[in-house]
């Protein structure tokens, strides 16, 4: 490491054990079981706890950006989480950050994706704000699992949430938004994480989470593009256009868009900038070229006609599944009304009524995040929030039930 780097991020980083930063960082919302030979760090603890959980083994069945179901070289959502976890360790390593933390970050950063990408968040959306009034980003929603859906069995066998540390809750909640600011500084505040209403409103609380939040865009930019040259998205002419964006950064003689060399570059780069005083920054010619790889991935990718096609479809299949969940809602009937439906879709309507058992007031006893029977409001969003742990495998699945005879 060079000595200009050397200790620079060392002195600020989130392992500074016994200061109020510190404790901070490692709070529960409750206190979590000690074993006698525990061998873990509280952030090593939530790493493995996020890699148990049900929420992160689905996302190697959700759509990153293509829906590609039987094309194994195409990305799912859990290829990119794992892009990030190495981009982020590599950066957290060289910068003397902790590494652990971001790795922690770094799995469970898209727990709270819908099936069918950012398409059906937007479906989620716009369902969440027509029918209760409310809201859906996947942010929120990951926070929203790792704090009240995902469970895991202690060691008396009870079943209990993962029950994070708040950094690593903060890390989940904030780590989305464009870094379209040159640099980047951890936030100051103590914030209700929970109370979080709208979308990269805020800076992450740790600079490990800053990391994690670049490395998202690092990990995405070139993946995307690697895709969209072997799906024949991108036609030749655009690729000559990507490489003009790419020119004045890496020189004439250098050829390559490839994932590998851009996670690379923009990592290094950021690497050699960063510092306590100037923030998490990149040169100005490597941001610019960034800023460039983006706004051609809009145009190019992300808003190519081919997606309209997908955008139906998924918006389909999440509307109908909605829609047959939503009619059954009658305080006084839904019982009778679940085990009608159930004659007809057994397998939607049993998910459903198993999730509705684990959750609400219905037939449970204990804790309950949805009282259904108060009003229509918390069914429908216990509707979207069930729909938005499926996968694109299982909501097809339960799509193909609801429009076969």
């Amino acid at each position: 490491m060079p000595a200009h780097v050397m200790n620079t991020f060392a002195r600020v980083a989130t392992t500074k054990e016994n200061s109020p930063r510190w404790q901070a960082c490692i709070t529960r919302r409750k206190s979590i079981y000690q074993r006698e030979n525990e061998i873990r760090s509280e952030f090593g603890r939530d790493y493995t706890r996020l890699l148990h959980s049900k929420a992160y083994r689905r996302l190697k069945h959700k759509t990153q950006v293509f829906f590609a179901a039987n094309n194994d070289h195409v990305c799912t959502r859990i290829e990119h989480v794992n892009h990030v976890s190495s981009v982020s360790y590599t950066i957290a390593q060289y910068l003397e950050l902790n590494t652990e933390l971001v790795l922690a970050i770094a799995i469970g950063h898209d727990i709270g994706h819908a099936p069918f990408g950012h398409d059906g968040e937007y479906i989620l959306r716009n369902i969440a704000q027509k029918y209760y009034g409310g809201t859906f980003f996947h942010e929120q929603n990951g926070l929203f699992f790792a704090d009240n859906i995902e469970l895991l069995q202690n060691e008396q066998g009870s079943e209990e949430t993962l029950n994070l540390t708040y950094a690593v809750r903060d890390g989940i909640v904030s780590h989305c938004g464009e870094m379209d600011d040159a640099s980047l500084f951890p936030r100051e505040e103590y914030l209700d994480l929970s109370a979080i209403t709208e979308p990269s409103i805020y800076n992450p609380f740790t600079w490990e989470a800053c990391i994690v939040k670049v490395a998202d865009k690092i990990s995405y930019l070139g993946r995307d593009l690697e895709d969209a040259i072997r799906l024949k998205i991108i036609r030749q002419e655009e690729q000559d256009e990507l490489k003009a964006i790419l020119s004045p950064y890496w020189g004439e003689k250098h050829n390559s868009a490839s994932n590998t060399s851009l996670i690379h570059s923009f990592a290094t780069d950021l690497c050699l900038n960063s510092s306590p005083e100037k923030g998490i920054m990149f040169s100005e010619r490597c941001f610019q070229t960034i800023l460039g790889i983006k706004e051609f991935n809009y145009k190019y990718i992300y808003k190519h006609p081919r997606l309209n096609y997908y955008k139906q479809y998924a918006a389909l299949i999440i509307n109908s599944i909605f829609d047959t969940l939503n009619e059954l809602y009658n305080p006084s009937k839904l019982t009778e009304n679940i085990e009608n439906k159930k004659q007809i879709f057994p397998k939607l309507i049993k998910s459903f009524e198993k999730w509705l058992m684990a959750y609400s007031d219905y037939q449970k006893k204990g804790d309950v995040i949805y009282p259904i029977f108060s009003d229509r409001t918390n069914y429908q969003k216990c509707i979207v929030d069930f729909i938005s742990s499926m996968s694109d495998s299982f909501a097809i699945e339960m799509f193909n039930e609801l429009t076969t005879f």
